[in-house]
Order: C-alpha cells, then structure tokens, then sequence
C-alpha cells in the first residue's frame, strides 16, 4: 500500500474505534500485549537483524536504544496492560453550563482522531504510541526510523494482530511501510488525515517536522537538561542525583547534559563528583564519564576545557559539560540561555533557593532534589508517554491518554432559536 492508502485506512478504522466504548479499548489492549508475548520470538529475531545492521555504525550507548530482549518485550506488554487499566479519557465533561433560554452546553473530550507519530532508534515506542493511542479512541500512524524498522514492524504486526482479536480493524494502528524522508513529509502535508503529528526524536527531526508541517504538530524537545548544585545542597544527596542523572540510561532525552556547580560548593563537591563518575565507575567496570568544564571548574579539576557549544549539545552519552556559577539567579540565567525547556533540576536545603528556582525556570518539568530521569510517562503514573512536550499550547511534559484528546462543546436544547 502507498503511505496515501494507509493513511486513509487508518481514518476509516478511527471511526470504527471512535464508537467502541472503554471497556472495548480497554480489552483490545489486554490482546495487544497478549499478542507482543506470544509473538516476543519474532521480534527480537528482527531486532537481532537491526542489532547487526546497525553495529559500527552507531555508538554502544545507540545500540542499547535499539535493543530489546525478553524483558523489554515483557515491560512493553506489561505497559500495555497498564494503560489498560488507567481511567478513560474519552466522554469526561470538562465544563457544563445552562443558559438563560434552557441550552444545556457541556465541553466534552474527545479523540484527536487519526495520531501520528515519527519516531527513530527506539523500537518501543511502538507499543508505547499505539497502546497510547488506542486506549484514547485515536488511530495510530507510526513511521519508525531505518535503524529499527524491522524491530518496529514485528511489534506492529503483533498489535494488529492483538486489535483483530478483539475485534477491532487491524488498521486501527498503522505502520508505514515507505521508511524514506518522503514518508515523512507526505504525514506533514496530510491535511484532513492527520489529526496531530509528533515528532520523536533528534533536533533536526523535530525542527523539521515543526517548521515545515501543515498539519498540528507538538514539538517534542531535545533534552539538554540542567542540574543545579547550590551552595547549600547536601552533597551527598547531589552526588547520587548526578550520577543517575547522567550515567543511568545516558542515551535518552531526561538524562543530565550541564550541571551547574555554585562557587561556594566547587571546591569540596567538584573533586568528589571526578571520583565518583571517573575513576570509582571505572574500577567497578562502568563507563566513566567525561566531564567537559568551563575555565572556572577546570581550575579546580584541571582536564579538558568546555567548547562553546558544550553547553548546547545533547549528548547522549557519558558526556557531561560543568560549569561553575557565583548564584542561584546566574544558574536561572544560565539555563534560560541553553534550556531547551525539558527538565531541569535543583539539588538545595535552601527552600528560598528552591523557591525561586521553581518560580522562574520555564522548563517542562521542573525538579527540587530529585534525578531529571523522572520524566517519563511511567513515573508520572500516565502508564507510558507519547513523547516529551516542550511547547506550551495544549500538551507539555509527558504526554499521556488525556494529551491525545480534545473537546467539543454538546449542546441540548428544547426548540430555542436565535
């Protein structure tokens, strides 16, 4: 099929979702993820296939993006079942009022319709998406990256397939079949059959879907997320957040990329920080991380000397650039400056500190003394996420069931006219 008739049939099939009711949705996800278990072979086989088309060409820390094996499959089924059970999003009346001349208006949500979504190296956001979408009465486009194509179209077929089982059109989640460039500009120009597109992915994906897409797009930020080390920070406690920050899982966009030091903490926090994420990983057979300082840190740690662009680069690996501050306001003013307005995090016993760190920087997901690896779908209790809104209209933050909806206004009346 061309991308124009599968886009076509996911509009049809969205009209048969739209009438299913949430008990319905509810059960064709239980076989959705029923389907992901009992076809779990097939797919990493074609992962493995990905895995080995995709080695020395992309770094280790990209190959564990791509990557799925038993436990993966078993977390993409297993979110699947939990989204099943969350509350459905569909019906709720937002607003209600009655009129002087008896008209009854209720603000009522509503599917989006037909959502797609671009996507590159991460095969589980197929279940993610298409799990999303579903629950939420929307039809689902998926159009993954080469990387992962095979990986992401066996999880497709196991959803299509799990979708007939429960009587519902196999069509109600589509994997584009074109992974070339045009595939992608045909969703940005599909007027009347896409209802939203989300870009998931690199900078120069999202800038492209977003300046050039006639269709609604949510821009889904870079990560070049912040941590901001206080003068009054506990130490320890900044160490632990640091390093999960950074190191847990550097590969995806809520890890830490710049961490702010303030001058007054430097010179007891920073020679304990290269411990900790240098040599101590090392000897416990960890990657170490690279710390990147401007001159200010380099002259307490020595090493190498931060690059301009450092501070704007999400790096995606076990990379961090430092930098050293003289207050909580430069560290505001800094992150205004280099934020891409994902998440950013304070570690402070200062609750002015705080305060004013939560009041004045404008990021999707703002953190006191806590891992910017908290933002995730899962953690927020959303079951998943669609991806990690940074704009400000309609959706921002991880997006969930109640993001894929929008309203429209019911109106009951008993013969008035105007």
């Amino acid at each position: 099929m061309t991308t124009l008739e599968q886009l076509q049939a996911a509009k049809a099939a969205q009209r048969a979702l739209a009438r299913a009711g949430a008990g319905l949705r509810g059960q064709a996800l239980e076989a959705m993820a029923a389907a992901l278990e009992a076809q779990a072979d097939d797919i990493l086989s074609e992962n493995a296939q990905d895995l080995d088309a995709a080695r020395g060409t992309v770094s280790e820390v990209m190959l564990d993006r791509l990557a799925l094996d038993a436990g993966r499959v078993a977390a993409m089924a297993q979110g699947l079942r939990q989204v099943a059970k969350l509350p459905d999003p569909v019906g709720r009346v937002l607003e209600s009022v009655e009129r002087p001349d008896g008209l009854r208006i209720d603000k009522v949500s509503v599917p989006m319709g037909v959502v797609a979504i671009v996507y590159e190296s991460r095969p589980n956001v197929t279940s993610d998406a298409a799990g999303l979408a579903v629950r939420s009465g929307n039809a689902c486009v998926l159009r993954g990256g080469k990387d992962a194509f095979r990986s992401a179209r066996a999880i497709a077929k196991a959803l299509r397939a799990g979708l007939e089982t429960a009587g519902l059109p196999a069509d109600c989640v589509v994997m584009l079949e074109d992974p070339s460039r045009e595939s992608v500009g045909e969703l940005m120009r599909a007027v009347g059959l896409v209802d939203l597109l989300i870009p998931r992915g690199g900078a120069g994906l999202i800038r492209a879907c977003v300046e050039n897409a006639l269709v609604p797009c949510i821009q889904t930020g870079t990560g070049i997320c912040h941590i901001y080390v206080d003068r009054d920070a506990e130490l320890d406690m900044a160490l632990a957040i640091v390093e999960n920050a950074k190191a847990s899982r550097p590969s995806v966009c809520n890890a830490a990329e710049v961490l702010l030091v303030h001058r007054a903490a430097a010179p007891a926090f920073l020679p304990r920080l290269a411990q900790r994420l240098g040599k101590a990983r090392r000897e416990a057979g960890l990657t170490p991380v690279e710390l990147r300082c401007d001159r200010r840190a380099a002259a307490v740690l020595g090493g190498e000397i931060a690059g301009p662009e450092d501070f704007d680069t999400e790096f995606l690996d076990y990379i961090l650039a430092v930098a050293v501050v003289d207050s909580v306001q430069d560290a505001i003013a800094h992150i205004a400056r280099h934020s891409t307005g994902h998440s950013d995090a304070i570690v402070t016993e200062n609750a002015e500190a705080a305060a004013l760190f939560t009041d004045l920087v404008d990021s999707a997901a703002v953190y006191v003394n806590a891992s910017t690896r908290f933002t995730d779908g899962g953690e927020f209790g959303l079951g998943c996420e669609m991806g990690i809104s940074t704009q400000k209209l309609h959706a921002r933050g991880p997006m969930g069931l109640r993001e894929l909806t929008t309203y429209k206004y019911i109106v009951r009346g008993s013969g008035q006219t105007r």
